[in-house]
């Protein structure tokens, strides 16, 4: 099929997953003493973080990326009417929240990393979060569900599930393993969103196939 300028957009999610994932791997390097095994990706960003700088350069493109996908995924499937409108609202709620995981943490970034939360600043870093989480969950339930009550996007509810999966992994994790490994049930919370991007990115790519 011949893809228009907002199919090859799509190639922004597959982008800010690189983006991401470069970031997570090497911005440590410029962080003495930092643990993965128990410290969050979070405190990698924090304000005075020594690896706030190499976390900014090489997450760059993570950002607007994720932004830039999930918009352009929102306007396509409401332009050409994809799938049912269960779907799209989920699809939209996905997208509402990347724009508050984009703008709130760039509002309320942690201004001190591996500390306890005091600030209101910090207080409301945690609000973000929370609020990030309860989108994300929503809107992958929703896709679920319209994924599976219609013949041709089970594939999409299938990855839908694995986010979820991974964002549950990572909520109860973080409660019942030790804080030593809180950094590790962590990363499946964040990879959850930032993976589902990418994969809504290809869909994207590929027209969902037109054909569902």
């Amino acid at each position: 099929m011949n893809k228009k300028l907002i199919n090859w957009l799509g190639l922004t999610g597959i982008i800010a997953l690189i983006s991401y994932t470069v970031a997570v791997i090497f911005s440590p390097l410029a962080y003495p003493g930092y643990n993965w095994l128990s410290q969050a990706v979070s405190d990698l960003s924090a304000k005075n973080a020594p690896s706030r700088m190499l976390w900014d350069q090489l997450s760059a493109l993570y950002g607007i990326c994720s932004v830039v996908c999930v918009t352009c995924v929102s306007i396509y499937v409401s332009e050409s009417k994809t799938n049912t409108k269960l779907f799209r609202i989920g699809i939209y709620l996905f997208t509402a929240m990347n724009w508050l995981s984009k703008v709130g943490y760039d509002m309320f970034p942690l201004s001190d990393s591996g500390k306890e939360i005091s600030t209101f600043q910090e207080t409301m870093h945690i609000a973000v979060t929370a609020a990030v989480v309860l989108l994300s969950i929503i809107s992958l339930v929703i896709l679920i569900i319209a994924g599976f009550k219609k013949t041709g996007i089970n594939s999409i509810a299938i990855w839908s599930c694995i986010a979820l999966v991974m964002m549950f992994i990572g909520a109860i994790g973080q409660g019942v393993v030790s804080k030593n490994y809180f950094g590790v049930v962590e990363r499946f919370s964040v990879f959850a969103a930032v993976g589902f991007n990418a994969v809504l990115g290809i869909y994207l790519l590929l027209g969902f196939q037109k054909n569902n």
